[in-house]
């Protein structure tokens, strides 16, 4: 990935991706154990099956938008996201991005399960590119916007899901990011840390941050976003306002259950 001069100036491409695709090598057989896995690949017997999570991927993002991405489990929404944040490279074509990213793709990433909450913090900022000084003086804002101030001293392997993803918020919107990206990990928090965090995201959104959502609930989708990506099957089929692709998507949905319902 070619990260590009940072910009903030709303309205110029943030994010553009060219003719990309992203392709895995799958084993074409089943091995049971890693020894049988090594001695089939020095012996050359190990086949593979070529599988793309992404084709042929054209799409340009603007500083301050706000984009949904939109379609089934396995359509490779996930994959797009980590190919923007350079987690993953593109077999083809290329991607360029203008700005600092905060990612929320995995839960818990960045923390290490075995530190306590208050160190994580730390560690999660510096991986951000925060100094210890900032963080310090951050500290109270995170903790008091997670809600977590009794939990600090705890390891994060202690944590439900929803209290790492409180905390992996709160640090990550702690500054205002060119680009924030969220993948499905605030669905894990309660209702009220949820409407608490589309807030935070709106307020963000005011300032000219970019957004890429990722959600299987409609609500905040159609709250938070102004522009919709569809993706089937690792390819954009459709690029709209939310309202109008997921008319589409879900006509789509209903005539496929349809199909498989018919003899």
């Amino acid at each position: 990935m070619e990260q590009i001069e940072k910009s903030r100036e709303q309205g110029k491409p943030c994010i553009q991706i060219k003719d990309a695709s992203v392709r895995f090598n799958i084993a074409g057989e089943k091995v049971d154990n890693l020894k049988e896995y090594f001695i089939k690949l020095v012996k050359r017997e190990l086949r593979f099956k070529e599988f793309y999570a992404l084709k042929d991927i054209d799409l340009t993002i603007r500083q301050g938008e706000s984009w949904a991405l939109i379609g089934s489990n396995g359509a490779g929404k996930s994959t797009l996201l980590k190919l923007i944040c350079g987690i993953l490279a593109p077999h083809t074509g290329s991607v360029k991005v203008s700005g600092s990213i905060a990612p929320m793709i995995e839960l818990g990433a960045g923390f290490d399960p075995n530190l306590t909450a208050k160190e994580n913090i730390f560690i999660n900022g510096a991986v951000l590119g925060h100094s210890r000084k900032f963080m310090r003086e951050q500290y109270d804002k995170i903790v008091e916007f997670a809600e977590l101030r009794d939990f600090m001293e705890l390891p994060i392997k202690n944590y439900s899901s929803g209290m790492r993803a409180r905390l992996g918020f709160a640090v990550a919107t702690i500054v205002d990011p060119d680009i924030l990206i969220i993948d499905e990990v605030l669905a894990v928090g309660d209702a009220k840390f949820q409407e608490k965090c589309r807030k935070r995201i709106a307020e963000l959104l005011d300032r000219g941050t970019t957004l890429l959502f990722v959600s299987h609930a409609k609500a905040p989708v159609l709250e938070l976003c102004k522009n919709a990506v569809w993706l089937d099957h690792g390819r954009i089929r459709m690029t709209d306002s939310p309202e109008t692709v997921y008319q589409a998507y879900e006509s789509f949905l209903g005539l496929e259950k349809k199909e498989k319902a018919e003899p």
